[in-house]
Order: C-alpha cells, then structure tokens, then sequence
C-alpha cells in the first residue's frame, strides 16, 4: 500500500514496473541511450517555468532547492549538456530519459529493499539519510519524500542508498515528482514513461 499526504501542490503518479530479467542481465538498447541526450526528440521539453514550478513544490515545505541541493531534474540537464550522461541501467536509464525531458524530478528504488507501508510526505526537521555508495549523507527537513517502515528512502534531489536499484533488481518503485502548477504534466510524462518501459518488455502496474 501507497498513501499519499494531503499537500497542495503535489501531483505524483507512482508506479512498480516488472522486468523480464534482472537488470544485469537486459542492458540499455541504442534507442534508450540515444534518448539521454538534450536534442533526442521527445514528447516533452523542460523549460523555465517548469523549473520555476518544480522547485516551488519542494520549497512549500521549507526546502531550499538551490545549490546542491535543487531537483534531480536540474542536474540532468547539465549532464546532459556536459555529456556525463551516461548509462546507468535499464530502469534508471528510463528514469533519466523521462526526468531529464519532462523536467520533473523522478524517483526509482527497489521495493525489494524496501519495507511496507510506503508513504509520501514531507520530511520531519532533522531528518537524513546516505544517498551514496562512500556514504554522504543529504539534509531532508521539509522535503517531501517517500517513506517506508524505516523512514524516507527517496526524493525529488536524491534517492536513499539502501533502497537503490541494483544488479539483480526485477522489479521498481517509480514516483513522478509533478506540480499541479503544471496540469497534465505528470500525466503526459508517466504515459510516455509507460511505453518505453513496455518498449523493453516490462509490465507496468500504477499504485498511485
């Protein structure tokens, strides 16, 4: 189960996505790789306004969305620009296509290594996790995260370490960070999602 807390701006679509094999094994096509780049042509663009909005949503609850701390999105774009972008895995690399063209900030983890119930709210002050293999840990105070029986375990700036997506990963949580500043947005980008998921042979059940 997957609730969501009452909030005024949110407007998420989460959903588990089924693999036909474990990640390790169903490596990123030519066509996924090539959709990491800024010009590959795609349903949807990012702008200014969509930044603007995207960032209004995790400040409501006091967030500060700047520096490095802004949205998971943001930094697509700039590796993208810079072409860091590279391939990660199939489902993330999914992931990255749909955030880094829609402008929304997405999160996936491995609802394997998470425990029940799931929910999503803001983050309590005070409140942390690591987001990374050597340990570096992200402030979460008022940002609204998806948490599970141990606490937060991801967000629209950085997924929680232990809940990552890995070699033998067959199935995925994924949550679409949208604003209802931005009507249909979140729609479009999980319909677009959907089918390149269903491109590479994944079933795709909505949660929320």
């Amino acid at each position: 189960m997957l609730t969501v807390d009452p909030h005024p701006l949110l407007d998420t679509v989460a959903f588990e996505a089924t693999f036909p094999k474990p990640l390790s094994e169903q490596p990123s096509p030519e066509w996924l790789v090539a959709l990491l780049k800024l010009d590959a042509p795609a349903p949807l663009s990012a702008d200014d306004t969509v930044r603007g909005a995207v960032r209004d949503l995790l400040r409501h609850g006091g967030y500060k969305p700047t520096g490095r701390s802004k949205p998971a999105s943001e930094y697509l774009v700039r590796a993208a620009g810079d072409g860091t972008l590279g391939s990660i895995n199939a489902a993330v690399d999914v992931c990255n296509a749909v955030s880094l063209h829609s402008g929304l900030p997405i999160s996936v983890v491995d609802p394997e290594r998470a425990k029940e119930p799931l929910r999503i709210g803001l983050a309590p002050a005070g409140a942390s996790y690591v987001f990374n293999a050597s340990g570096q840990s992200i402030d979460l105070g008022g940002l609204l995260c998806l948490f599970d029986a141990e606490g937060p375990c991801a967000n629209a700036v950085k997924d929680a370490q232990r809940t990552k997506t890995h070699a033998g990963t067959r199935r995925t949580l994924t949550v679409l960070w949208g604003t209802n500043a931005l009507p249909g947005r979140t729609e479009r980008a999980f319909t677009w999602y959907r089918e390149l998921l269903e491109r590479l042979g994944a079933t795709v059940e909505r949660r929320s």
